[in-house]
């Protein structure tokens, strides 16, 4: 039982840290997806390719 206690207070603090930039960083981290998202749109419309093909090959088929 002491050990898992010690391991709690060693490896606690890093992980909720962890967790809480996490929790922080999500939002951002699903805007930037949308704003790649968007680009790749715009460069395939530029670059005269076909924007549900350039899904197919990013690997991507129908998430936006």
């Amino acid at each position: 039982m002491e050990e898992i206690a010690e391991l709690i207070s060693t490896v606690g603090f890093p992980i909720f840290i962890a967790m809480y930039l996490l929790i922080r960083l999500e939002p951002i981290i699903k805007d930037l997806q949308k704003s790649v998202n968007i680009l790749t749109i715009v460069v395939a419309k530029q670059a005269g390719v076909d924007v549900r093909e350039a899904e197919v090959l990013s690997g991507k088929s129908g998430d936006c």
